[in-house]
């Protein structure tokens, strides 16, 4: 209960300073997080790049969970799940953001990337197409290729049009190496906090 308390006063801290500073980060285009007719996305690189229409963006503010795990001949840490909550540049709750299994028969057993809306409950899942490395401190940019979506039980369908999903302007999320080398370490998890921008894309409106 300790540990949880700390993750919990850990996520607070890191919202107050999303909902100061990091929300600031797009034009007045897109100023304000949320389903929008024309969000104008920001440059990134090439290795993340989304054909399609941007149509709603939020502030993640959470903890990226590791288990260290024998890897090769040593040992190293392993992400089991992403536990973060995206927010509107006003500071409203948009969606929770974790890993799920593939609900399509197909895929069971895959562990997706997975977003929740906080509202209606519609849920899409997707996998890693796309990444690179921007910061030598966080986690890296990344592109989520929609590999499933499922509407919420009273037809909410906010997320449900999603075709990708950018995660930009990362800051912190790495594991502590120097604590996953022995056989000792294994077990040992770590909730390492940190904050990032997810931008949803859907597919662009046939030209008139």
């Amino acid at each position: 209960m300790h540990h949880s308390n700390n993750i919990s006063k850990t996520i607070k801290a890191f919202s107050l300073i999303s909902c100061a500073s990091l929300f600031t980060l797009f034009t007045a285009d897109s100023a304000r997080a949320g389903e929008r007719d024309s969000l104008t996305p920001p440059p990134v690189p090439f290795e993340i790049h989304v054909d399609g229409d941007l149509f709603l963006i939020g502030h993640g503010v959470g903890t990226q969970n590791y288990v260290c795990l024998p890897s090769g001949a040593g040992f190293a840490f392993s992400l089991f799940t992403p536990e973060a909550t995206l927010f509107t540049d006003d500071a409203a709750q948009l969606t929770t953001h974790f890993f799920s299994p593939d609900r399509d028969p197909r895929d069971l057993g895959a562990i997706r990337v997975t977003w929740e809306h906080s509202r209606d409950t519609s849920t899409i899942w997707g996998a890693v197409t796309g990444q690179v490395q921007v910061r030598q401190d966080s986690i890296n940019w990344l592109r989520v290729e929609i590999k499933g979506a499922l509407p919420g039980p009273t037809g909410g369908a906010k997320l449900t049009p999603t075709t990708f999903v950018q995660r930009i302007n990362t800051v912190g999320g790495l594991a502590p190496a120097a604590d996953c080398v022995g056989a000792t370490d294994v077990g040992k998890r770590a909730f390492v906090p940190y904050t990032a921008d997810y931008l949803f894309f859907r597919s662009a409106e046939p030209q008139q």
